[in-house]
C-alpha cells in the first residue's frame, strides 16, 4: 500500500516552501493513520492501542502496517494474540511465548489513508503559520505597527496586520468618535500577544500612551537620537494629552524640538491620533515647577503645597487663567494631576494693580457713606 513518490516529492516541497520538517510531518502522519487504522479495523477495543505500528517509507511512499501478537497455546485475547496453530501457518518457525509481526494490507486502507495524510497535512500547515504569526508578533510587544480595520461590526473590530494575522481592536482601547472604516489604514500599539488554541491572540490599542510615545520617536530626530527624553506621558485618546520632556542638551529646547517650525512635527503626531491635542512641557525635579509647566497651556502664578498634605499643591491662577487651568470638564488640571502624581488644587487670586484714592483714604469714604445716605 503506497502513498506514492509523487506524494512523497511534493511533501518535500511543501516543507521546502514553508520551512518545516518533513520528518516531523511524516511522524504526525504515522500517528494520524495508526489512529485511523484502529478505528476503522479495531472500533472499541483499547487492547489495540500499542499493538499496531505504521511506518512510511520516505523513499518509496510505502505504507507499512504491522501488528504484533504474542503466540499462545490457549487464545484468550484475539487483539493481541494469536494460537500456535495460526502462527505455524504464517511462520512455520513460530513458538510459544514469540511476538509474532504480521503485516496488514487492507484493501480499503489507501482510501482513509489518503484522506488521513491531506488532513494532518492542512492542520500541520495551520499549526506552522500560527508558530510563526506568534514568533513574528511575539516579540513586538509594545511596539508600533500599521494595520488595515478589516472588519467592524459594532463590537468587534478586526486589525489586519498582515495576510495571515489579525489582530482585535478592544472598546477600551478606541479612541471615542473614531471611525473605524474597513479598509482605512491606522497605527496601532501592540498590547499584548497570547497563544491560544486557534493561533495567537493580538490586541492593539489606540489609546495608549505608549502609541503616541512611538509615534513623536518617529517624527522627531531628537528624541530618536536620545537628545530629547520623554519623561511621562498621560493620554485622554482622541482628545487631549500631555507629555513631559527633558532636554540633554542646554542648546535644545525641548519643547521647539518637538513641536518643530510653525509647528511641523507635533501636528503630524496629532493627526495620527485624530487630532489630539498634545501639551507638550518641560519636565522638572522640583515638583512646584512641574506642575506649573503640566498646566499649560494655562499661566500659573504660583504654586504652594499643602501643610500636611503629601504630594498635594495648591496652584494659583489669575481669573483670566481660571478655565484654561481647570479645562473643560475638569480635564486640563486631571492630566497634570497624572502627569506629575501631585494632587492639584486651582485657587485664583487678584490681579496686582494700581491703588486708588478709595484704597488710601478707605476710612474717609467710609465715614462719608452714612451721610450720603440720610441725603437721599
Amino acid at each position: 500500500m503506497r502513498l506514492g513518490r509523487e506524494f512523497i516529492d511534493a511533501l518535500d516541497t511543501l516543507a521546502d516552501d514553508r520551512g518545516l520538517d518533513v520528518n516531523i510531518i511524516i511522524s504526525t502522519l504515522e500517528a494520524a493513520l495508526l489512529s485511523a487504522y484502529n478505528r476503522r479495523y479495531h472500533p472499541g477495543s483499547s487492547s489495540a492501542n500499542g499493538n499496531t505500528e505504521i511506518k512510511i517509507n520516505h523513499n518509496t511512499g510505502e505504507i507499512i502496517v504491522s501488528e504484533f501478537h504474542k503466540v499462545v497455546d490457549v487464545l484468550k485475547d484475539p487483539e493481541k494474540e494469536i494460537s500456535l496453530r495460526d502462527a505455524l501457518a504464517i511462520d512455520r518457525n513460530a513458538a510459544l511465548g514469540q511476538t509474532l509481526v504480521i503485516e496488514r494490507n487492507p484493501a480499503d486502507f489507501g482510501r482513509i489513508a489518503a484522506q488521513t495524510a491531506r488532513q494532518v497535512i492542512t492542520q500541520r500547515l495551520r499549526d506552522e503559520e500560527r508558530k510563526i504569526a506568534f514568533s513574528e508578533f511575539a516579540d513586538r510587544r509594545g511596539d508600533m505597527v500599521n494595520g488595515m480595520i478589516y472588519k467592524n461590526d459594532g463590537d468587534q473590530v478586526i486589525v489586519r496586520l498582515n495576510d495571515k494575522t489579525d489582530a482585535v481592536l478592544p472598546k477600551r482601547e478606541r479612541i471615542p468618535n473614531e471611525k473605524y472604516i474597513p479598509g482605512s489604514i491606522l497605527k496601532f500599539y501592540v498590547l499584548d500577544v497570547r497563544t491560544q488554541s486557534r493561533g495567537p491572540r493580538i490586541t492593539v490599542s489606540r489609546t495608549h500612551p505608549g502609541l503616541l510615545k512611538k509615534l513623536m520617536e518617529l517624527e522627531i530626530p531628537e528624541i530618536q537620537q536620545g537628545i530629547v527624553e520623554i519623561k511621562n506621558i498621560v493620554r485622554d485618546g482622541g482628545m487631549r494629552a500631555k507629555v513631559s520632556l527633558e532636554t540633554l542638551d542646554p542648546d535644545v529646547d525641548p519643547i521647539g524640538a518637538c513641536v518643530g517650525n510653525s509647528g511641523i512635527r507635533i501636528k503630524a503626531v496629532s493627526s495620527a491620533l485624530r487630532n489630539e491635542k498634545i501639551d507638550v512641557t518641560v519636565y522638572s525635579d522640583d515638583p512646584l515647577v512641574y506642575i506649573k509647566n503640566a498646566l499649560s497651556p494655562a499661566q500659573v502664578a504660583r504654586v504652594e503645597p499643602v501643610v500636611d498634605h503629601e504630594k498635594e499643591a495648591t496652584a494659583y491662577v489669575y481669573p483670566d487663567q481660571l478655565s484654561l487651568a481647570i479645562g473643560k470638564a475638569g480635564q486640563n488640571v486631571r492630566l497634570a494631576a497624572k502627569l506629575t502624581g501631585w494632587k492639584i488644587n486651582i485657587t485664583t487670586i487678584e490681579p496686582d494693580r494700581m491703588p486708588t484714592l478709595k484704597d488710601i483714604f478707605h476710612d474717609v469714604f467710609e465715614d462719608d457713606e452714612p451721610h450720603k445716605q440720610q441725603e437721599q
